[in-house]
């Protein structure tokens, strides 16, 4: 008896190091995103910030603007109200997903297409841009299609991106250079690192828009339908972001948006919902 009172005075610290392990089961992420979003008024969004016209940082403000960043502002007033406080995290093609399972963004709305492979760990909302994969030379280049990418040739791509897989796929005799984000991809391509950048076109047109002596060719090769990813498990903040896509389209404020960062790119018409 005395033995078994002597171990008494554990059972207080002990019952308490339970409590604390199984509070440290439940991620960040697990939470209920659209309770969590109203009941704080605010909601993080994971956007890129090298992209030009869907996502990139301007230095004279230091804000950053694009078409995906226009988007998710439109979605975080119609689910939480015109007061919302609404937080960008840069991701890259690479971090993203890690970015939102771990629960430091809510959401991603980052030129990021819907795909199997990731469905098996994210959730998508219904597509809101669709893109394609395409090709970026410099001009006069004798790249004028996937067809010209023969052995020998160096195509740059982003790690992390499906569009790397996707011209090892149509080019498997093409070396496929990968970087870690788009900044860097294109400068490896004006240094002559690569004989051509492949990526969704419509990157590719900003980058383009902006360096007129480098052009898309080819037209599209795959379909890369854009959506925005939450975690698993979050039903009902998926449905109220499907539910703004679908309003925004309805009413004319998604077209406003197209056609203000995409009406004026030459050559650009693969994009977009009809």
């Amino acid at each position: 008896m005395r033995k078994f009172k002597s171990w008494l005075w554990l059972l207080p610290l002990l019952a308490f190091a339970v409590l604390l392990s199984s509070c440290g089961t439940k991620s960040v992420a697990d939470e209920d995103i659209l309770s969590r979003a109203k009941a704080t008024n605010s909601i993080t969004w994971g956007v890129k910030n090298d992209t030009r016209l869907f996502g990139l940082m301007d230095i004279s403000d230091g804000q950053i603007k694009g078409f995906d960043i226009d988007i998710a502002k439109e979605v975080s007033h119609r689910i939480i109200g015109q007061n919302v406080q609404i937080n960008f995290v840069p991701v890259t093609s690479q971090t993203r997903i890690p970015l939102l399972k771990n629960g430091n963004v809510d959401a991603i709305i980052a030129t990021m297409t819907n795909t199997p492979d990731r469905r098996k760990v994210v959730d998508f909302s219904d597509t809101y841009f669709n893109a394609g994969q395409a090709l970026l030379v410099k001009k006069g280049s004798p790249i004028k299609s996937v067809k010209d990418l023969k052995k020998g040739t160096k195509v740059i791509g982003v790690q992390g991106s499906n569009s790397v897989q996707n011209i090892k796929k149509v080019a498997p005799d093409a070396q496929v250079l990968q970087l870690s984000d788009y900044a860097q991809a294109f400068t490896a391509l004006q240094s002559g690192q690569g004989d051509a950048l492949t990526t969704d076109n419509g990157i590719l047109y900003g980058m383009s828009a902006d360096n007129p002596n480098y052009v898309v060719v080819g037209g599209t090769f795959t379909k890369e339908p854009y959506a925005i990813a939450v975690n698993k498990g979050q039903k009902a903040f998926l449905d109220d972001v499907n539910l703004a896509l679908t309003s925004m389209r309805q009413d004319g404020t998604y077209k406003q948006i197209e056609d203000k960062w995409f009406g004026n790119i030459a050559g650009f018409s693969d994009g977009g919902l009809k």
